[in-house]
């Protein structure tokens, strides 16, 4: 019986997509990077997927140099790029966060090593916290070859730090097109506050952001919408 109950309950967290917890999980003092990104001069883009895309976007949406973050999908086809289908886990989509940001202010290595302390935790396969499917995977999707470079070497570093005592499952994924979740996705976090999910899952993550990289943070909340 208890395992019948587990099994209705991760199935119902599939299907209802964002889901709900009774404890937010703990940040993570990643590693400072070893490969620094050198990426130039002008606003670059970048996705990262890390579980529900609330969070993803509620935590860059206050990092000093973003200019922009937009929720979304990656990895499946136009066809399917709409959140009841996808939340069906049969997509290959994954909820992701396409950002863009000055690398004279924010840096990619930067980037990832927030995104690793406080987003998203590397050792859970198809899932973040309370929600399940590989439409929760944790990804990083680069846009160009510095990029890639850095998120390989970044990505070895984490492993070799023994920060973390399970294994890196985190993956590097080809670029494909992004599309952009239904409107009342985005800015998701500025607009329902008091919301169960991020009440318990998100916010911690913010405060962590503000507490942990206190020269990257910014208070106000980037609306692109």
């Amino acid at each position: 019986m208890k395992r019948l109950t587990i099994g209705i309950v991760a199935a119902s967290l599939v299907l209802a997509g964002c889901g709900d917890s009774a404890l937010a999980e703990e940040p993570v003092n990643a590693p400072a990077p070893n490969r620094i990104a050198k990426e130039g001069a002008g606003l670059k883009t970048a996705i990262f997927a890390g579980g529900c895309f609330w969070g993803v976007e509620g935590v860059f949406s206050h990092v000093k140099g973003v200019k922009s973050a937009v929720s979304g999908y990656h990895g499946g086809k136009a066809a399917t790029a709409k959140y009841n289908t996808v939340i069906t886990g049969t997509t290959n989509h994954a909820e992701a966060v396409k950002i863009t940001y000055d690398p004279y202010v924010v840096r990619y290595d930067e980037l990832l090593r927030i995104f690793f302390s406080v987003v998203a935790d590397p050792t859970l396969k198809n899932r973040q916290g309370p929600d399940i499917g590989a439409h929760y995977r944790t990804a990083l999707v680069p846009m160009n070859a510095e990029q890639r470079a850095v998120a390989s070497a970044y990505l070895k570093q984490m492993g070799a730090s023994r920060v973390w005592k399970k294994p890196i499952v985190t993956k590097i994924e080809n670029y494909r097109a992004f599309y952009a979740a239904e409107t009342y996705h985005q800015d998701f976090m500025a607009k329902n506050p008091r919301h169960g999910y991020i009440v318990r899952w998100d916010a911690p993550k913010v405060r962590a952001l503000r507490a942990m990289f206190p020269s990257d943070y910014k208070s106000s909340f980037l609306r692109d919408g």
